[in-house]
């Protein structure tokens, strides 16, 4: 089996450091927040270049503590996008706010930032772009579009850390950057864990306050906080994977190029580059008009894959919404229908790059489209 990430490999590369880093949380006892954690929010800020930021045990955490920074309540709007991981729509209601989609691009996958002002209404108070599979959204047309209305720009940058829009990475161009450390993110936990970046130092107060029950002093809390708190022992882990995190991304985008090359031919549509952005490939995500076909037969092969994701969340039951139905938003419909993410991390070899296309080839090349359209 040619797996879709291996951790396991990501282990051995590191295991000394790891288990060194670990072993100095247990020798300190400082399991919750700690020096481990401020010494990662430290190193994590200057990655970003941005004055603050906030550990947290999860991306779902991040984005719900950006939002109450924000002001976002019960009685407003957040403008967002369908086809994510329903965490981006969960959280906003968490706070009682309304999520408004708007349709996706269908080369990016992003937010089409020409259908976002006529989704704002006297309720919008914020739009949350997602960068979704590691390719930044076009920004400056929103930071624009945010300026003109008043609003709060909040990035889910959970899959696309150390990605770059016009030099500038990830979680450090809106008001509120989100980020999550999911095992399987380029920059991945033992577990779980997140982060909150920020220029706004009022931001930066509130959330720090907020992740830990927002105690004025032990005891004594100022508001109703949250036990959001990013132990030790994962921000230990995470200080020694930032150290690899730039090599690591430079071996995705080389591995993605590989299979951009090798794919040419096939009847698949592969992932887009922009001028303006640097992509880090936390999926490589092909589109296929038979999807399940091709998944069924390299699932067959040794090849795993996966689907991210098979259904937007205003067709989900858990977030039905009487606002909407299926057909109004028609890319996004349509993406579920043909993504397929394969194989890629730091740890794959050259030679698995060209065993898992060339099996796509074999499988989805246009010489094949014939016989998986009579299926």
């Amino acid at each position: 089996m040619i797996p879709i990430i291996d951790l396991a490999a990501q282990y051995r590369e590191l295991k000394t450091e790891i288990d060194a880093a670990i072993a100095r949380v247990f020798e300190s006892s400082q399991f919750i927040l700690g020096k481990e954690t401020a010494a990662f929010e430290e190193e994590f800020a200057a990655y970003c270049n941005v004055p603050y930021a906030i550990g947290v045990n999860s991306g779902t955490s991040a984005l719900h503590l950006a939002l109450l920074a924000a002001g976002i309540g019960p009685g407003h709007e957040v403008i967002t996008v369908p086809f994510t991981f329903f965490a981006t729509v969960a959280t906003i209601g968490y706070v009682g706010a309304t999520a408004v989609y708007v349709d996706i691009d269908a080369t990016t996958f992003n937010i089409d930032v020409s259908k976002i002002e006529a989704a704002i209404t006297e309720r919008t108070r914020a739009i949350m772009p997602v960068h979704l599979y590691g390719l930044p959204v076009d920004m400056n047309p929103i930071l624009d579009i945010a300026r003109r209305h008043n609003l709060v720009v909040i990035e889910d940058a959970a899959q696309a850390v150390g990605a770059e829009y016009q030099g500038r990475r990830t979680g450090s161009i809106g008001d509120i950057g989100c980020f999550s450390f999911y095992p399987t993110k380029n920059l991945g936990a033992a577990g779980e864990g997140g982060m909150v970046a920020t220029n706004n130092p009022e931001y930066a107060r509130k959330i720090r306050s907020l992740r830990s029950w927002a105690e004025e002093r032990r005891y004594h809390p100022v508001l109703k906080g949250y036990n959001y708190r990013l132990e030790g022992i994962q921000a230990a882990i995470f200080r020694v994977k930032l150290s690899r995190l730039n090599a690591w991304t430079e071996t995705r985008r080389a591995l993605a190029a590989v299979y951009d090359r090798l794919l040419r031919d096939a009847d698949v549509v592969c992932p887009t580059t922009l001028p303006h952005a640097s992509h880090v490939y936390y999926l490589y995500t092909i589109q296929s008009t038979h999807r399940d076909l091709l998944q069924r037969d390299l699932e067959a092969a040794g090849i795993q894959t996966a689907v991210h994701y098979p259904t937007p969340i205003h067709l989900m039951p858990a977030y039905a919404d009487e606002r909407y139905r299926a057909g109004d938003f028609p890319v996004a419909e349509a993406c579920a229908q043909t993504v397929l993410s394969l194989p890629l991390h730091a740890h794959m070899s050259g030679e698995q790059v060209a065993e898992v296309a060339g099996k796509v080839l074999e499988l989805a090349g246009k010489k094949r489209e014939e016989s998986y359209s009579s299926r």
